[in-house]
């Protein structure tokens, strides 16, 4: 776990700030992330929305094309259908129709073989526009094979009724891929003798539908029945290569599911990893519009759009980059500014630590000015204040008091000294003086003594040392009164000193 060195610890003013800018970078992580997650749902919702109406139009113009053909289509059919014994006839109609519709870019009429038996086995009316496109040029050949060999003419003659073509790998006179709507021709008496196959270029499809993207970078591609693509940004895949050659290149999973999807015919998006790259893939069936005049087969084609990952969320994750490296410096910002301002509110208190810090090793006279705030802190500065002053004044008390006691402490000692001396003398005096009376107490002792065990003596003995007696006894009260006269001075002046 990240410890932060004790030097900032230690400080209040950062501890506070530090728990302020957590606890705002915490409401705004939560708003961010709440306001970045909906703003992310809401514009991949919108994304969605811009390729599904992408969708919707692309196929509702291509569509409005299709229709447009059938109807020029079936108009010069039902006119061709009263001179089909004319083969000159043909080249008209399938040069009228050619003019009619600027999307058609050729129509063949082929009929069975040796229909007109004196144009030989096969006869095929065909008229299309030049590479320019300025010119309708006729043709008495299509692609390299018989056109009785050919999908166009083959699978029409079957079904018997009027159907699109998927693109085929023949190419018209200008050698240009094409879809064709063909139209069975059936004759008076019900048999089909002839097919009209009308040719709609895949270039110009591709350039309606590759022009209909919602960003730069996305395409659209239009897959047929078979899973070939119709449509595909990259012309060399068109006809050459269908979807399923490329799941065999080893592609993501995500990819094929997504193209099982589009083959099954059903409608929604799916996130892909296509080429290394994410994007979303939105799909729905090619749907046609319903009208009463119009022969309604499921052509089995899909449309999809390709959406990179980045062209739907590249501006969101950028705002998302800088919404966060702002609200970054704006969270720095505000602890700068939260430092800075509770450190200049703790200023007083910053100084009150420090004094105290004095004040406890002995400097009980430290200045403590007066405080210029009305709040909490300017409260505790002058409460500080007035207790400094008062502890000064009584430490100084204390001082005097100590002095005082230092002082008579100074003169019991003296006086304990004295007295000490004093009764050393006392007791040296005391035996000096007890010393002085052992010899007259001695004498009359030993007087007394021989007074009681002498029974004669003469009276000059008795005499003599009735008078020793006498002598001791006075010496005896000589060093008692002196003794008396010692001790009534000293009680004299223990009174005076008392």
């Amino acid at each position: 776990m990240l410890r932060l060195p004790k030097l900032f610890t230690s400080k209040l003013s950062f501890r506070i700030s530090l728990k302020v800018v957590s606890l705002v970078a915490a409401l705004l992580a939560v708003a961010l992330m709440t306001m970045l997650l909906y703003s992310r749902k809401t514009v991949k919702q919108e994304a969605v929305m811009t390729a599904e109406q992408t969708l919707e139009g692309t196929m509702e113009y291509i569509d409005g094309i299709l229709f447009s053909v059938e109807q020029s289509a079936g108009n010069i059919y039902f006119n061709m259908c009263r001179h089909l014994d004319d083969p000159e006839m043909m080249y008209v109609y399938s040069r009228r129709l050619v003019e009619a519709n600027p999307y058609i870019s050729g129509c063949a009429i082929a009929m069975e073989p040796y229909y007109y038996k004196d144009r030989g086995e096969l006869f095929m009316a065909y008229h299309h526009r030049s590479e320019t496109g300025l010119k309708i040029v006729r043709s008495e050949t299509f692609g390299d094979s018989p056109y009785t060999q050919q999908e166009w003419y083959t699978e029409p003659m079957k079904k018997g009724k009027p159907c699109w073509m998927d693109p085929l790998e023949d190419l018209d006179a200008n050698n240009e891929a094409i879809i064709t709507y063909c139209l069975p021709i059936y004759s008076a008496e019900g048999k089909c003798i002839g097919i009209m196959g009308v040719d709609v270029t895949i270039n110009m499809l591709s350039r309606i539908i590759l022009a209909a993207k919602p960003s730069e970078n996305s395409y659209s591609v239009m897959l047929g029945s078979d899973g070939s693509f119709i449509i595909h940004p990259d012309s060399t895949k068109r006809l050459n290569e269908t979807v399923y050659t490329e799941l065999k290149h080893g592609s993501d999973p995500s990819v094929k599911e997504t193209v099982d999807a589009m083959m099954s015919g059903q409608k929604g998006y799916k996130r892909i990893r296509m080429d290394g790259k994410d994007s979303y893939v939105f799909y729905q069936p090619f749907i046609r519009n319903v009208d009463t005049d119009r022969y309604l087969a499921d052509m089995g084609w899909s449309v999809g759009i390709v959406y990179p990952e980045e062209d739907i969320f590249g501006d969101y994750n950028r705002l998302l980059t800088y919404v966060l490296l702002i609200a970054f410096i704006g969270i720095l910002l505000l602890a700068l500014l939260c430092r800075f301002i509770i450190h200049r509110r703790l200023l007083p208190l910053i100084f009150l630590t420090k004094s105290a810090h004095r004040i406890a090793n002995g400097h009980y006279d430290e200045a403590i000015p007066d405080s210029h705030q009305d709040d909490e802190i300017g409260q505790l500065q002058n409460h500080f204040q007035h207790m400094q002053v008062a502890m000064a004044k009584h430490v100084d008390e204390l001082e005097h008091l100590n002095i005082e006691l230092q002082e008579r402490g100074e003169r019991l000692r003296v006086a304990y000294h004295q007295a000490q001396a004093a009764d050393r003398l006392k007791t040296s005096f005391l035996h000096n003086m007890t010393n002085q009376m052992l010899s007259p107490v001695q004498m009359i002792s030993e007087r007394v003594t021989d007074l009681y065990q002498m029974q004669t003596m003469k009276s000059q003995d008795l005499d003599r040392m009735a008078d020793d007696i006498q002598k001791q006894g006075e010496v005896i009260t000589e060093l008692l009164n002196h003794l008396l006269e010692l001790a009534k001075e000293a009680t004299g002046k223990e009174e005076r000193h008392g």
